[in-house]
Formats: C-alpha cells, sequence, structure tokens
C-alpha cells in the first residue's frame, strides 16, 4: 500500500495511481482502513 501514498502520507490520485475509479474508491477505503489499525502513518513525520 506504500506505492500509493506520496511522501506527505496523502492517496496519489487515480491518475497517478492507474487504477480505475472503482478500484481507486476501494483503494482509499483499504488505506483509511489501514490508518485506523495503525499499519500506516496519517501524516509524514517531520524534521526537528
Amino acid at each position: 500500500m506504500k506505492r500509493f501514498v506520496n511522501e506527505q502520507k496523502k492517496i496519489r490520485p487515480r491518475r497517478e495511481t492507474g487504477t480505475c475509479s472503482k478500484h481507486q474508491r476501494l483503494l482509499a477505503r483499504a488505506i483509511k482502513k489501514a490508518r485506523h489499525m495503525a499499519l500506516l502513518p496519517f501524516t509524514a513525520e517531520r524534521w526537528r
């Protein structure tokens, strides 16, 4: 799933991932579910 998320941990748009709209919606739901289960971070870590 990391390849469908950019450096700022935002979900990449459909035109970048190459998925159809149906699968993009499924992908977005899966990423959001993974974030709630703490498998993916919500935001990128900031440099201090």
